[in-house]
């Protein structure tokens, strides 16, 4: 799968419900984030594709809203298949998850892709080992998985990050990243309008990241 897509002026269908997603998840909204999976199948997403969201942001959320979010999305599919609504299952990564020195390798590549340059500083100096878990793990293990492509994934960590006080370095780490991987600005404004429908808070801090995202940009 081609992980970064041509660049946009706006977000489709499927891409503007992700975030919807990813904050009902962070704020362990349930009633939302129900009404926000029943939209995102109803758009188009698979539910492999919806699933997958939900997997890739415990790496944000941590286990247990991921756990809940997923029982929720169980539930969603239940109910909509009672209903007689027939959702593409999609389909699962197309390869085997690397493993050894090999997915050290790939998450390394694509830690470097994605974040624009190798990662360092005193953080990773002080304790080395999170920076290979983020490689072998996030980098690696996540973003191999090919069943959901890294637009998708990075408006999903947007959204949860946004809706997430006190990770605001991060935020503009993925603002950054989401722009990397062929998100355009336009296409991130509009993430920005959809969270002022749901979580001003969300959205002034989504907006705040983008412009530093993009003072950045015109730096180097």
């Amino acid at each position: 799968m081609t992980q970064t897509q041509p660049v946009s002026e706006a977000l489709s269908t499927k891409q503007q419900v992700i975030p919807l997603i990813a904050v009902s998840m962070a704020t362990s909204d349930m009633p939302r984030l129900n009404t926000a999976l029943n939209q995102g199948l109803d758009a188009g997403l698979t539910i492999s594709e919806a699933r997958e969201i939900l997997v890739h942001l415990y790496a944000y959320t941590g286990f247990p809203r991921s756990l809940n979010a997923l029982g929720e999305l169980l539930k969603v599919a239940e109910a909509r298949k009672q209903r007689g609504i027939h959702d593409d299952p999609g389909r699962e990564p197309s390869r085997p998850a690397p493993s050894g020195e090999t997915l050290a390798a790939v998450g390394l590549a694509n830690q470097t892709r994605i974040s624009g340059g190798p990662v360092q500083g005193p953080v990773m100096d002080f304790a080395p080992i999170i920076n290979q878990f983020l490689q072998a793990h996030l980098f690696g293990d996540l973003f191999e998985r090919d069943n959901l492509d890294w637009q998708s994934r990075e408006l999903a960590t947007v959204g949860a990050l946004a809706a997430t006080p006190g990770v605001e370095a991060q935020l503009r780490s993925h603002m950054s990243a989401s722009m990397r991987v062929g998100l355009s600005a336009a296409q991130l404004r509009q993430l920005v309008q959809i969270l002022e429908r749901v979580d001003e808070p969300a959205a002034e801090r989504a907006s705040a990241a983008l412009t530093q995202a993009q003072d950045a940009a015109k730096e180097r």
